[in-house]
């Protein structure tokens, strides 16, 4: 059997820093990848597990499904690997990315969330199971302690290992935590996106009012607990909308097929948390208080020189060619004498002209008419001759 501590080298590359975390299935060490020089956390399964060989290939074919799986909401599966021990024992892992924050077990165990920042948390969680859904991963065990409050929102944990750690067994067990499991898992009912869900309403119910709807530790006492009927909805939180409270007892249904989906799920709670007035969501620009004017501006100074103009100056007038007190110079053009006019006077009006063809006009060849075409004809330059010395 393979001694996990810090400073140990797992698979050649992940050098052990210090334990972070542990559970009755895995333990969680904080590690180091050698060969990419990253910080990474490793999730190393429990001895028991680990030694069956079924179930090392379905965590392995499922940790590859999640490697796929690339979600904001989503922690991403890195690698997996497996150690063999000197005695043969082999120690199986996955390594996944390390965050910071705190396990949404340990807020919950403060009290419950205030209604807007548990429904964000719901709506968070339901985005991520829905991509998870489209790609054909169940979770199964959706719980406090399988979502990371971190920085930038909420995390789920543990895709591709919690999804066969919820499976039944051969004998008909079931693991999880009886709490979170859906009622028709008892009955030994294969797992499904509606399964999911189911936790997902305990999760939310448990947010807002800080108490599960079907308090047990085991099997026999969750049995027992269904049997008493439906939970009192979660009506007593102040300002809660009245939809959130409908959808979460939607995803408590006992009835698979009456359980909504995740995306619709995620679409409700995101709907909650708008403004109800359009109008108020609309953020104004803060305004800015201009300095007071004290006087009156003071004015400018007269100009003393006029402003140079803008007009470029036209050209100036040619002087006179005569020189003063001599007389100007006659013009060229001096009107002659009227020419007589050809129409005598007194033998009544001009004759109008006869009509007839165009003075000069070319007759027509063929008919010894006169034919139409332009006159006068272009007239062509004449040609030149050069006369070359002999």
């Amino acid at each position: 059997m393979v001694t996990l501590h810090a400073g140990r080298l797992l698979a050649g590359r992940y050098r052990l820093i210090e334990q972070i975390g542990a559970g009755g299935m895995s333990v969680i060490w904080r590690a180091r990848d050698e060969v990419l020089d990253r910080v990474v956390a490793l999730k190393v399964l429990a001895p028991s597990l680990a030694a069956d060989s079924r179930f090392r290939d379905m965590v392995r074919e499922e940790a590859r499904s999640a490697a796929q799986l690339v979600h904001p909401h989503v922690t991403s599966v890195h690698d997996y690997g497996e150690t063999v021990a000197p005695d043969g024992s082999i120690t199986s892992f996955v390594v996944m990315e390390l965050l910071g924050g705190d396990e949404l077990e340990y807020r919950l165990a403060e009290g419950p969330l205030p209604w807007p920042e548990a429904v964000e948390t719901g709506a968070q969680v339901a985005e991520a199971l829905a991509a998870a859904h489209q790609l054909g991963i169940v979770h199964r065990d959706i719980t406090p302690s399988n979502i990371m409050m971190t920085p930038v929102g909420a995390k789920v944990l543990d895709f591709g290992i919690a999804t066969h750690v919820g499976a039944p067994d051969e004998d008909g067990g079931t693991f999880g935590t009886p709490e979170y499991v859906a009622p028709e898992r008892l009955d030994g009912a294969p797992a499904q996106p509606a399964t999911d869900i189911y936790s997902l309403g305990v999760l939310l119910y448990e947010a807002l009012t800080g108490r599960v709807p079907y308090p047990a530790s085991t099997w026999e006492q969750l049995g027992a607990a269904l049997a008493t009927g439906a939970p009192p909805p979660p009506l007593d939180v102040p300002g809660l909308p009245a939809e959130v409270a409908r959808t979460c007892l939607r995803c408590l249904a006992r009835d698979p097929g009456d359980r909504p989906t995740a995306q619709h799920v995620a679409t409700v709670l995101r709907d909650q948390l708008l403004p109800a007035d359009p109008q108020a969501a609309t953020m104004l620009a803060p305004t800015m208080t201009l300095p007071s004017v004290v006087g009156p501006p003071e004015p400018s100074p007269a100009r003393t020189t006029p402003p140079p103009s803008r007009h470029r100056p036209g050209p100036l007038p040619c002087p006179s060619r005569h020189r003063p007190g001599r007389a100007p110079r006659p013009s060229r053009h001096q009107p002659g004498p009227l020419r007589p006019s050809r129409h005598r006077s007194g033998a009544g009006p001009c004759p109008l002209r006869r009509p007839g063809p165009r003075r000069g006009a070319p007759p027509d060849r063929a008919g010894g008419g006169w034919r139409r075409r332009s006159w006068p004809a272009p007239r062509r330059s004449p040609r030149r001759r050069c006369s070359f010395p002999r």
